[in-house]
């Protein structure tokens, strides 16, 4: 079974961690519904479910189960630095049932990243 990943930082094509997807399939550019804010944590980004969001630029991934779980570990799932949770696409994805990985902890001091992260 595969899973649809929205993938918005440094999983990204051309980013740090992106190996970790190299068997995975690429789906299309997508943004979010203007439902979320990202900000940059120093060498990755945090992404946060905000009232006054902006629609975030990513990729969206149809990613293995086993695949799932080894981003869990990157991306600090049991240490509670992310939670893997439902997004909300823009149309034409708007139907896509996906998931993306937002930040779970404080986010006081960080400077926003708008809609793409472009490294720190």
């Amino acid at each position: 079974m595969t899973v649809h990943l929205f993938i918005y930082g440094t999983l990204k094509r051309g980013q740090p961690r992106h190996a970790a997807l190299s068997r995975q399939t690429f789906v299309a550019e997508v943004r979010t519904a203007p439902a979320y804010r990202m900000f940059n944590a120093g060498t990755y980004p945090a992404l946060v479910e905000a009232e006054q969001g902006v629609a975030v630029e990513g990729e969206l991934w149809a990613v293995s189960e086993t695949c799932l779980r080894e981003l869990d570990v990157i991306e600090g799932v049991a240490e509670r630095l992310y939670a893997r949770r439902p997004v909300l696409l823009q149309s034409p994805h708007d139907n896509v049932v996906a998931e993306t990985y937002l930040y779970l902890q404080n986010i006081a001091g960080f400077r926003d990243c708008g809609s793409r992260w472009r490294g720190a």
